[in-house]
C-alpha cells in the first residue's frame, strides 16, 4: 500500500512540474497584439531580446502595485531587457488611460481572447495574475513568477538575462 501511494504521488509531481518544462515562447513570439493605440504589433520584432514578460489586468492589485519596480527595471536596463506588459484587457481606451495613469514607460498590448492560452504556453497553467516570464535572448524561458514581483526578483532576472 505504502510503495503503490509512492508512486502516485511520484505520478502526480511529474504531471504537475510538465507544464512548467513543457512551457515554450513561440506562441508568443508567432502572435499579433494589439496596443492601446489599436495598432497591431507582432511579437516577433522581440524575438533575440532578453525579455521580461509580465501579464496583467486593471482590475488586479498586485499587477498595479509591481508597476512601478517594472518601470525602474525597464529605465535601469534600458537597450539591454525589454520589459513588455500584456494586459488581459480587451478596451483599448480604458487600457489607454491605465498606461497613462501608471505612467508605464514599457510597451503595453492587449491580449483578448489570446491571454490564457498565451499564459499556458508559457507555464501559467493556473492562470493566476501577475504572472513574469524572463525570456533570453535565446528564446529560453529562464524563469517565471506567479504573484507580485519583487526587485530582487527582478535583479535576479537581469543576472540570468544578460548572463550569454
Amino acid at each position: 500500500m505504502r510503495k503503490s501511494l509512492f508512486s502516485l504521488l511520484i505520478i502526480l509531481l511529474t504531471a504537475c512540474n510538465a507544464g512548467a518544462d513543457s512551457a515554450d515562447p513561440q506562441l508568443l513570439f508567432a502572435s499579433t497584439l494589439d496596443n492601446p493605440l489599436t495598432q497591431a504589433v507582432p511579437l516577433k520584432r522581440y524575438q533575440g531580446k532578453p525579455l521580461v514578460v509580465n501579464f496583467w489586468a486593471r482590475w488586479c492589485p498586485p499587477c498595479r502595485a509591481e508597476i512601478p519596480e517594472l518601470n525602474d527595471f525597464q529605465r535601469r536596463y534600458q537597450g539591454r531587457i525589454q520589459v513588455l506588459g500584456i494586459g488581459l484587457e480587451d478596451n483599448p481606451a480604458l487600457v489607454s488611460d491605465f498606461v497613462r495613469e501608471y505612467a508605464m514607460i514599457y510597451p503595453v498590448l492587449l491580449a483578448r481572447q489570446q491571454a490564457i492560452p498565451l499564459m499556458k504556453s508559457l507555464g501559467n497553467t493556473q492562470g493566476g495574475l501577475p504572472y513574469t516570464v524572463f525570456i533570453d535572448a535565446k528564446g529560453r524561458i529562464v524563469g517565471h513568477k506567479l504573484g507580485l514581483l519583487r526587485p530582487a526578483d527582478l535583479e535576479a532576472a537581469a543576472r540570468q538575462l544578460l548572463a550569454d
